[in-house]
């Protein structure tokens, strides 16, 4: 059977893939908001482990018209690892399911770093197409609080990197990562935040965009900051007003949108830039008459 160590995390897009455990933890494992792996020594399962588990799942679940059609590879950094050890395993599974149309992963910014033009192509060629990046903001000030180890030059860069090896990319955005208003403690303010992330954003071109509340979670340095009164949290309607300064600044064709994280007050979606017009217009609606906005009770949020 399939091994899954601690709590698994995956995309909302992967809610039907099948999930394999191809690292343990997050290489990185250093940004401040994140907790998800935390209790997790990083390292690479060793393959004859992972060839048992797809063996398993194509007896259990079959490789016929019903069988596995999308695979995630978790946890959180699975690109980092060896390319040839990827290799091996996107063949394994191309032979236990020969109707795979996709296999996923994370991809941090520093695996990105690692993994040549060259690799990344050879295993897109063996089905490993999508890689799910966090950007979280495109202004600098912003990402060393975050403590996500790059700049926004660094992480257009890496991203284009994946481009020229024909992956598709679905990236992330934390709203209110900015805080309200710009001060002394390095935070531009929400709107600065807003127009830095989109300026990325417009570099990069990603085929897929979403976007994530930034919420405080046990374990973290974020809750501590939380715990000491230095975190400032956007209320639904600053939120709103920041994604609206996001959305109207974006330049990218065909890209699909999504705020369906559970972290998010208001759920939208859309392809852009067919769909700009419209989802403006609806933030400007919100903003007009907050009172009367569709946002997610507090008890309807979760991570």
């Amino acid at each position: 059977m399939i091994r899954h160590e601690g709590t698994l995390y995956r995309p909302p897009s992967e809610a039907d893939s099948l999930i394999l455990q191809a690292t343990i933890g997050c290489s990185w494992n250093e940004c401040t908001f994140c907790g998800m792996y935390r209790d997790k020594r990083f390292r690479v399962r060793p393959l004859e482990e992972l060839a048992a588990e797809i063996e398993w799942a194509r007896a259990a679940l079959g490789d016929g018209p019903d069988g596995v059609r999308k695979v995630f590879l978790a946890d959180g950094d699975a690109l980092v690892a060896r390319a040839g050890f990827l290799a091996d395993l996107l063949r394994a599974l191309r032979a236990a399911f020969p109707r795979l149309a996709r296999v996923s992963c994370y991809a941090s910014p520093q695996a990105l770093q690692v993994r040549s033009v060259a690799e990344m192509a050879e295993l897109r060629e063996l089905g490993l197409t999508l890689y799910y990046l966090g950007i979280e903001s495109g202004h600098d000030a912003v990402l060393e609080r975050l403590k996500k180890g790059v700049d926004a030059a660094e992480m257009v860069r890496v991203a284009a990197k994946a481009h020229a090896a024909g992956v598709k990319l679905s990236t992330m955005l934390l709203l209110g990562a900015g805080g309200r208003d710009a001060d002394a403690d390095g935070r531009p303010g929400s709107l600065a935040h807003a127009r830095a992330s989109a300026a990325v954003v417009n570099a990069i071109q990603p085929r897929f965009l979403s976007t994530l509340v930034m919420t405080p979670v046990e374990g973290t340095p974020l809750m501590e900051e939380a715990r000491r009164g230095q975190l400032p949290e956007l209320s639904p309607p600053e939120l709103a007003r920041e994604l609206r300064e996001l959305l109207a600044a974006l330049a990218v064709d065909g890209c699909v949108f999504r705020s369906n994280h559970a972290s998010n007050f208001l759920a939208l979606a859309g392809t852009l830039r067919k769909d700009q017009a419209r989802l403006v217009a609806g933030l400007d609606a919100v903003l007009a008459a907050p009172e009367r906005a569709p946002f997610r009770p507090e008890w309807l949020r979760g991570l």
